[in-house]
């Protein structure tokens, strides 16, 4: 079971479960660039799902036209994969070790990277874009790693009682761990603190 999530540091240091980190689960740790406000959101059958399909299938192309020039630029090797997931475009570059300059700290040149590469859609289609981007799966490995840190804290505070935090993440990363504790009978998970500097705490049940 999941306890509160909200990331809204106006507000109290515990929260309640909101759309917060929902919402920074499906932008994967970068703030949400919202749909424009004349998208179609009423689902009119098969050619509105086709039409949304077509344009995600457009918005990878152009990030992947933007993201092959930048890798000549810099001369790094790498493949780039095209995809939709979703209500999303994703594009993923594997390749060499010089791939990991791409990343950076804890993501951050990522992060930084996938919002230049969304701006370059957005300037192409005039549509923002919720464009996802992983480099040598560093976005993939890492909700798995905390998927298991999650499971494993919960089965160790359910085991000896008490309450644990967590080191700060963000709301991206907060979310896949209360996810994971939620998984497990027993504990419940809360964020606490305010950002940067927000924690998931897991505590026994009782």
């Amino acid at each position: 079971m999941t306890a509160d999530t909200h990331d809204d540091v106006r507000d109290p240091e515990v929260e309640e479960v909101t759309t917060v980190e929902d919402a920074a689960l499906q932008d994967d740790g970068v703030a949400t660039t919202p749909l424009p406000a004349d998208a179609d959101t009423d689902a009119d059958g098969d050619d509105a799902d086709g039409d949304d399909e077509d344009r995600l299938v457009e918005e990878g192309e152009i990030a992947g036209d933007y993201l092959e020039q930048l890798l000549d630029v810099l001369d790094f090797d790498g493949d780039i994969d095209l995809d939709v997931d979703g209500d999303r475009a994703v594009v993923s570059i594997d390749g060499g070790s010089d791939l990991a300059k791409l990343v950076g700290r804890n993501g951050e040149v990522l992060d930084a990277l996938q919002e230049l590469t969304r701006l370059a859609v957005q300037q192409a289609t005039g549509d923002r874009s919720r464009l996802m981007l992983d480099v040598a799966r560093w976005r993939a490995d890492r909700r798995q790693r905390l998927a298991k840190l999650g499971a494993e804290v919960a089965d160790r505070v359910l085991a000896q009682g008490g309450r644990e935090s967590l080191d700060p993440m963000t709301p991206f990363e907060r979310k896949i761990v209360h996810d994971a504790v939620a998984a497990v009978n027993g504990v419940i998970s809360e964020s606490e603190g305010n950002e940067p500097h927000r924690r998931v705490v897991v505590i026994k049940e009782g």
